[in-house]
């Protein structure tokens, strides 16, 4: 049975997983979300020996269910490969009491290049399936990884253009340099006026812009998305939640289904999200850690069950946490309403109108995975 993806404030809006990934964002303004999660065989005795490629294989074919084996193993061996500087892809590294997940061994040493270096490809491959043959336009809005990132996984992908917006002055030189330098003949950076909440919330107006899709497609183009909108970025990042597991039972540290802990610095939700997905498949996680730095709305969202965005925005050497709408929260928010799109969308709709909603969940025992943490 094929695996249905909804957007969050429709339920009539229901597509596949190569459907999804081309669409990038939902032309209702919602996130492509998995109502029900597929059952995967999360047996460590066997995974502990097993390759990054062969885990992202087993996590791929179960959430991306309507690609075929040779196209994931097409996207996966083009996507986890030399570029990346060690074999292991994202080596698990003890400090004292605590174990360090390495996400930064790829080209542009952002955790970002994890799902980056496969989305190109996961999207050509959904627009071949869908018979499209228009341009493929992605557009993205970065808060300083993301944007180099997807520059470096879209560059020369033939059928594709990239178009990355960033706040001017909030983000880093080197990562503002890292963008501006990017080679490659389809890729386009733009610096806007404002934070990464107002690039966010234009790339999301352009996705929203019936005639602008009009006139694209009357030009055989049409838009995507790079952001962890999309759920082509999203479903990656579990992988790297299962081999870091598989690593530790490898090595001792843990006896096979003993309960691990996961701290996630966020801003946009999309990582830790990621992290909750893999609870839900099997994987053995005690608690969900969200760590904010002082952009901490989702500190106290854990904390109050009030989602406030009206505050002051804090520019921070951390400028990926420097977020005050937190996209990814809206899945959650979807599945801790039980699925029902239509409060979702009431709940989203409010946060524009006033800037802030109450959350009264329908399915509370959700929330108790998560513990929220800040840092400066």
């Amino acid at each position: 049975m094929t695996l249905i993806y909804q957007s969050t404030r429709d339920a009539q809006n229901q597509v596949t997983a190569s459907q999804a990934i081309l669409q990038g964002l939902a032309s209702d303004g919602g996130l492509f979300t998995p109502l029900t999660l597929p059952e995967v065989d999360l047996d460590f005795d066997q995974l502990k020996d097993a390759s990054y490629q062969e885990v992202a294989k087993l996590v791929l074919s179960a959430f991306l269910d309507d690609f075929t084996e040779a196209e994931l193993d097409a996207c996966i061996s083009q996507a986890y490969d030399s570029k990346f500087d060690t074999p292991k892809i994202a080596p698990l590294v003890k400090l004292g009491n605590q174990y360090n997940l390495e996400l930064f061994h790829g080209s542009t040493i952002a955790f970002k290049d994890m799902a980056l270096s496969i989305l190109p490809h996961l999207l050509t491959t959904s627009a071949k399936k869908q018979g499209v043959d228009n341009k493929i336009v992605i557009l993205t809005a970065t808060s300083g990884d993301t944007g180099k990132a997807a520059m470096a996984g879209f560059a020369d992908v033939s059928g594709t253009e990239i178009i990355v917006f960033y706040p001017k002055g909030g983000v880093s030189k080197i990562q503002e340099l890292q963008m501006t330098t990017q080679k490659g003949s389809n890729t386009h950076v733009v610096a806007i006026e404002g934070n990464f909440d107002d690039a966010q919330t234009d790339v999301k107006r352009m996705f929203n812009d019936k005639e602008l899709g009009q006139k694209l497609l009357a030009h055989k183009m049409q838009l995507s998305s790079a952001n962890s909108m999309n759920i082509g970025r999203l479903v990656p990042q579990i992988v790297y939640y299962v081999y870091a597991y598989a690593q530790l039972v490898k090595s001792g540290d843990i006896e096979n289904g003993q309960k691990i802990n996961v701290t996630v610095p966020t801003g946009n939700f999309g990582n830790i999200l990621a992290a909750y997905y893999a609870k839900e498949i099997g994987l053995p996680i005690a608690k969900l850690i969200c760590a904010s730095n002082e952009n901490k709305v989702l500190t106290d969202f854990f904390a109050t069950k009030v989602y406030d965005k009206k505050r002051d925005f804090k520019v921070t050497s951390s400028p990926s946490m420097d977020i005050l709408v937190s996209s990814n929260l809206e899945r959650l928010i979807f599945h801790l309403m039980g699925n029902d799109a239509t409060k979702t969308k009431a709940l989203m709709e409010n946060l524009v109108a006033t800037g802030e909603y109450k959350l009264e969940a329908l399915r509370p025992e959700i929330l108790a995975n998560f513990v929220a943490g800040f840092a400066l």
